[in-house]
C-alpha cells in the first residue's frame, strides 16, 4: 500500500520547497539586519516594560510597548520562526506603527521546539493572551479592544487563540479579542510533518490534529484578516485561503489581504508604519 502525502505532494522535496519561506526570499539577510535595526529603534525611542513574566517558567515572558494613555487599544504580537528560532527582541519594530496610532504593544516570548512541544507552545501563548485580558489595564491598554497579530509560525498561534474555549477554560469571554491580523500563517500543518522542519518541531499525528486551526474553526466574533506577500510560495497563499473559507462556512467575518510583491519576511514590515494597510486594519479592528 503507497502512501499519501497530505494536500497532494509527493514527497519532501516538494514540500520543503513549498513552506521554506528563504528559497523565495528576495534578500533574508537583509531583512534580518532592516528587523534588528528597526527593533533597537524601537527600543530606543519607545517606553517599554521588558521581560514582564506572563507564567511560570523562564521563557513566559512578555515585551510591552505602553500607550502614552490609558485606555488604549492593544496589539497583542506573536513571532514567527517556525516554532523553533526566533524571540520576542526580534520583532520590537512591530511596535512602531501601532505606537504611533496610540496602541499599546504586546510581543509575546514563548519557549521552543525542540525543548517543548507545539502543543506547550499553544498553552503558553494561550495564557499570555489570558494574562493580557487580565493585566493590560496596567499598561495603559484596554481589554476590551485586543487586536491579536502573528506571522508565520505566530500567524498559527494567532489562529489557535480563535479556536480557544476561552469561557470554559479561562473563565474569560468566549472572543475576548476586538480583531485578527494573521500573516503568511499555517493552518493545517499536516505538511510539515514530512517537512525538513520534522527533527526539531516533532509532529505526529495527534499533534497535527490538535493543533491545525483550519480544523477547529468555530463560530466566531473575532474578525479576521488574512494576508501574505505575493512573492511567497503558493503554499502560504493557499493555507490563508484556506482558513477564510473554513472560518466563512462557520459564520463569521474575515477577509483576505495580498502584501505585492512582498515576500515572506517584508510582508512584516508594513507594520511598522502607520499608514499601511495593516495598520489600517489595526484600526479599524480596534475602533482607534
Amino acid at each position: 500500500m503507497s502512501f499519501t502525502f497530505p494536500h497532494g505532494f509527493t514527497g519532501q522535496q516538494e514540500i520543503d520547497e513549498a513552506y521554506d519561506p528563504f528559497r523565495r526570499a528576495h534578500d533574508a539577510a537583509a531583512s534580518n539586519r532592516h528587523f534588528a535595526e528597526r527593533s533597537a529603534q524601537a527600543l530606543h525611542t519607545l517606553a517599554h516594560r521588558l521581560k514582564i513574566p506572563y507564567g511560570p517558567t523562564l521563557a513566559e515572558t512578555l515585551d510591552i510597548f505602553p500607550a502614552a494613555q490609558s485606555g488604549a487599544p492593544v496589539f497583542f504580537f506573536i513571532h514567527g520562526g517556525y516554532w523553533r528560532a526566533r524571540a520576542a527582541r526580534d520583532f520590537h519594530c512591530v511596535a512602531l506603527g501601532p505606537q504611533a496610532m496610540g496602541f499599546t504593544t504586546v510581543v509575546v516570548d514563548y519557549a521552543l521546539c525542540p525543548t517543548v512541544t507545539l502543543d506547550e507552545i499553544v498553552r503558553q501563548v494561550r495564557a499570555a493572551a489570558a494574562w493580557t485580558v487580565r493585566h493590560i489595564a496596567e499598561f495603559n491598554g484596554d481589554p476590551g479592544r485586543i487586536v491579536v497579530g502573528g506571522s508565520s509560525a505566530g500567524g498559527h498561534l494567532g489562529a489557535m487563540l480563535l479556536t480557544t474555549p476561552w469561557r470554559a477554560d479561562y473563565g474569560l469571554p468566549d472572543d475576548p479579542f476586538k480583531g485578527a491580523l494573521l500573516l503568511s500563517g499555517l493552518y493545517d500543518i499536516a505538511p510539515l510533518r514530512y517537512s525538513y522542519l520534522q527533527p526539531l518541531i516533532q509532529l505526529d499525528e495527534g499533534s497535527v490534529r490538535r493543533n491545525s486551526p483550519l480544523h477547529l474553526v468555530r463560530p466566531s466574533a473575532t474578525p479576521l484578516l488574512l494576508a501574505w506577500g505575493g512573492a511567497e510560495q503558493p503554499a502560504f497563499a493557499q493555507q490563508s485561503q484556506g482558513l477564510h473559507a473554513a472560518w466563512q462556512r462557520a459564520g463569521n467575518r474575515g477577509e483576505l489581504l495580498v502584501l505585492p510583491q512582498a515576500d515572506h519576511f517584508q510582508a512584516l514590515e508594513p507594520l511598522e508604519q502607520p499608514d499601511s494597510p495593516l495598520c489600517r486594519a489595526l484600526r479599524g479592528f480596534a475602533g482607534a
